[in-house]
């Protein structure tokens, strides 16, 4: 029914095909590949106030169709914010592990109420509803004194009405504010899965060589590293504006040990940027934060990309 969130079938071809260690540069044949999870997505983000990065529909699709999601699976959001992939794998019956360096402690009450959110410090990862939305009120807002108190009571009553008309009981998420580098509250070996959307680029070359051992090594063995980053294809780029670094084939390969045998479509590079930069749907779809900001993936909402994304698949053997 529409607005359900949809029981998917694993495609088992596609799981088989990645049955290795591999890099991808997403196509944007993954939207007409995957079209139930973008409106299972979509619809999950309206519910929740939140939008898409310019190319994050090709990152959950290529995520969600190879990870083999299932009730009780156990596996980490690296580098989550508030973002909707932890919402939808915990929808899905998921237990999920949301980390971030970010603080998440005064996290909104909608997703409180949708979701069974915990602390995995307790109250060190998250505090109790009502100091949460107090702190939120109180947030510094730029501009007179009567804008400030109109947009906090406007932000408060929209995530207070977002609570109410939330329905309860849907899957786990442990919130976790910690440096992806330093997973010292998470045992060796204990999670299936580690999933990440356009996060780690954001750490320095030497930092995600850290940040890679520190995720394989929560992993149990035959558990996979799911990961989507920024590509370029000549030699490796800092955008400045997404504060991101864009890699090539040979660097990520260094980064998350990759064999250099393991399968890789970046001879492919030009041809799936000129059919990104083509795409109407992710054009025509930009997030309204981007018209208002010169700092982010598409600054200022002009549809011009810059790099493209890509994804890393890492199976933990032995």
């Amino acid at each position: 029914m529409p607005g359900e969130v949809q029981v998917l079938i694993p495609d088992r071809e596609a799981s088989s095909r990645l049955a290795s260690d591999r890099i991808e540069i997403l196509s944007v044949e993954l939207l007409d590949q995957n079209r139930i999870i973008i409106e299972d997505l979509k619809h999950l983000a309206t519910t929740l106030g939140l939008e898409f990065g310019w190319h994050y529909l090709l990152d959950l699709c290529w995520i969600l169709s190879l990870l083999d999601l299932r009730d009780g699976l156990r596996v980490m959001d690296a580098g989550a914010g508030t973002g909707i992939l932890q919402w939808y794998l915990a929808k899905r019956g998921a237990q999920v592990i949301s980390v971030d360096r970010l603080s998440r402690e005064a996290l909104p009450l909608r997703f409180r109420r949708r979701f069974r959110v915990r602390g995995l410090r307790a109250e060190a990862d998250l505090l109790p509803s009502g100091r949460a939305f107090l702190r939120n009120f109180r947030r510094p807002v730029h501009g007179s004194w009567a804008r400030k108190w109109a947009v906090r009571v406007v932000a408060q009553a929209k995530d207070l009405w977002g609570w109410l008309r939330s329905p309860s009981g849907d899957g786990g998420v442990l919130i976790y504010n910690q440096d992806l580098a330093h997973l010292v509250d998470i045992a060796g070996d204990s999670l299936d899965a580690v999933v990440s959307v356009s996060a780690l680029e954001h750490n320095t070359p030497e930092g995600l060589k850290v940040v890679v051992r520190e995720l394989m090594r929560v992993l149990k063995p035959g558990g996979v590293l799911l990961a989507t980053l920024t590509a370029r294809v000549d030699q490796d780029w800092w955008h400045e504006a997404s504060s991101g670094w864009c890699y090539t084939d040979h660097s990520l390969r260094q980064l998350f040990d990759l064999s250099p045998d393991a399968p890789s479509n970046y001879e492919r590079y030009d041809e799936l940027f000129a059919a990104l930069k083509n795409c109407a749907e992710l054009r025509e779809g930009l997030a309204s934060f981007y018209f208002s900001s010169d700092e982010k993936g598409m600054p200022g909402g002009v549809w011009d990309p810059q790099y493209q994304p890509v994804g890393v698949y890492k199976i933990k053997h032995g």
